[in-house]
């Protein structure tokens, strides 16, 4: 009667892969590819408590609400901050897939979320009980560097040394992979998420100018880099002064910015080097051949890969498609869910049914 069951309940789910974010969520629905890519934020009613949005909606909301309402991120650091608010969204996230699905009828899901390797058996613990009361019917953690190597389609289930460096919105992961696990790894709490917050001090500091998130990311987008740049180049910022309380606008260069993140980008490249260094000769002699991979959104800020691999004197590439590569790694998981077992943790067995 349980096998049967599941048998029913495996025709009517709809399985879906989860890269919860910092910055943003990403959801793969199996046979259909990824459906959603929203802001991992959702705005707050802090009179009634109600949910005024989630994603995109609530992402421009972001600095531009009256004092009771409040634009957040339950996620901070790769990890959960705010337990019923995640499920909220986790929640909105699950139903959304669920209709964007071409079945009719959508019985509840099994989810594989992608988390950091660093988290604590709490934090695991808060992801799956927040996605099981969220909906989903079993839950899968896979760590995102794994998936991540999943998605840029290395050999992780050979012997062989895989290194992959995931740039996060709240976390970056350095990890070395070989036979479907990490055989060293850094995670640090370190990445584009902070690599904002050093332009909002930098333009504080240097111009006593207050900025927002968005307008930091921008400039970082734009202008940012790991490098001095060859080419300069420059951009309008656009805030409050701090001494006058008027709106000004200063134009930044790309050097100042460069100098702006200097800090954060060695700290990541020293994470990279100490994780080179616990790494066995033999895998690394296939890394040096191999290479290391970027991925993740922060791995797009300009000359990063070139900084790695002037520092460590190893080739590195990013990943084609960087954005998304652990949300499709953790698709592809979904897909080959029995090859790729080795790799996934499961929350608890599917609840029994009374034959």
């Amino acid at each position: 009667m349980r096998r049967l069951f599941k048998k029913i309940a495996s025709f009517f789910s709809v399985d879906m892969a989860i890269d919860l974010g910092t910055a943003n969520s990403l959801v793969y629905i199996k046979d259909r590819g990824i459906v959603i890519n929203e802001p991992s934020v959702v705005a707050i009613n802090n009179k009634t408590g109600q949910i005024l949005a989630i994603g995109e909606e609530a992402k421009k909301m972001v600095g531009r609400t009256p004092s009771y309402i409040t634009a957040t991120r339950p996620l901070v650091g790769g990890v959960i901050s705010d337990f019923e608010v995640a499920e909220q969204m986790l929640r909105y996230f699950i139903e959304k897939s669920a209709s964007l699905s071409k079945r009719r009828f959508a019985y509840l899901p099994r989810v594989i979320i992608g988390i950091p390797c660093g988290v604590t058996e709490v934090e695991r613990k808060a992801v799956r009980d927040a996605a099981k009361n969220a909906g989903a019917r079993t839950v899968f953690l896979i760590e995102e560097p794994l998936a991540s190597a999943i998605g840029a389609r290395l050999p992780i289930q050979e012997a062989g040394g895989n290194f992959v460096v995931d740039v996060g919105g709240g976390t970056t992961e350095v990890a070395v992979i070989s036979l479907g696990g990490i055989v060293s790894f850094r995670s640090l709490r370190i990445a584009g998420n902070r690599l904002n917050e050093d332009i909002i001090q930098f333009a504080q500091k240097e111009y006593k100018l207050n900025i927002g998130e968005r307008t930091a990311e921008a400039i970082k987008i734009a202008i940012g880099s790991a490098l001095p740049a060859k080419e300069k180049k420059e951009m309008a910022m656009r805030g409050r002064n701090i001494i006058t309380g008027l709106p000004e606008e200063v134009i930044v260069f790309s050097d100042d910015i460069q100098r702006a993140l200097e800090k954060s980008v060695k700290l990541i490249v020293s994470a990279v080097k100490s994780t080179i260094e616990e790494t066995p000769p033999e895998l690394l002699a296939d890394i040096m051949t191999n290479g290391i991979y970027l991925s993740g959104g922060g791995s797009l800020l300009k000359g990063f890969d070139v900084l790695i691999t002037r520092e460590t004197k190893i080739p590195c590439r990013i990943v084609e498609d960087p954005l998304t590569s652990v949300v499709r790694g953790a698709g592809a998981a979904l897909e080959n869910i029995e090859s790729l077992s080795e790799v996934l943790a499961k929350s608890q067995e599917e609840e029994s049914v009374p034959s």
